[in-house]
């Protein structure tokens, strides 16, 4: 008798717990908030220099990944971009996809970016992508960024 009665409770339980659903996330309005704040990235990066733009972007625990160095976490990240001299360039970018993960806390951009040397007519082009986590409050950070050199 102890055996049936333990079977149907776990039965239950099993059956209970496949039952639970997670909320329904409104995955094209999360779209559209990265794509904004992607972009307002750009904006700020545009106006007030890349530093700041980053400053105000990035996540405690991101992860910056550049050319010919070990990928960058937290502190070194920050520090990398505390150091960065930003005046010698203007780069924006624009991003081209958006994809987010069913929960809705986080998603991903990539697209083109354009480095534009203050002393040269030239523009350099490149692609880039970054990973975007929701923080409490609802507002988007990123936690992993990194760009690649050479688009004709």
């Amino acid at each position: 008798m102890k055996g049936i009665l333990f079977v149907c409770i776990a039965v239950f339980f099993i059956s209970s717990c496949k039952n639970k659903k997670k909320p329904e996330v409104d995955n094209t309005e999360l779209k559209v908030e990265i794509l904004e704040t992607d972009r307002a990235f750009s904006a700020q990066s545009q106006s007030k220099g890349l530093r700041n733009a980053f400053m105000d972007f990035i996540d405690n625990d991101a992860v910056l990944l550049r050319p010919n160095s070990l990928p960058l976490a937290g502190g070194q990240a920050m520090d990398l971009i505390i150091r960065s001299n930003d005046s010698l360039s203007v780069l924006t970018w624009e991003p081209k996809k958006v994809e987010i993960s069913s929960s809705g806390d986080l998603g991903y951009t990539y697209g083109v970016y354009s480095r534009k040397p203050g002393d040269e007519d030239t523009v350099y082009f490149g692609t880039y992508v970054t990973i975007w986590k929701r923080q409490p409050g609802g507002k988007w950070k990123f936690v992993l960024q990194s760009g690649n050199e050479g688009v004709e």
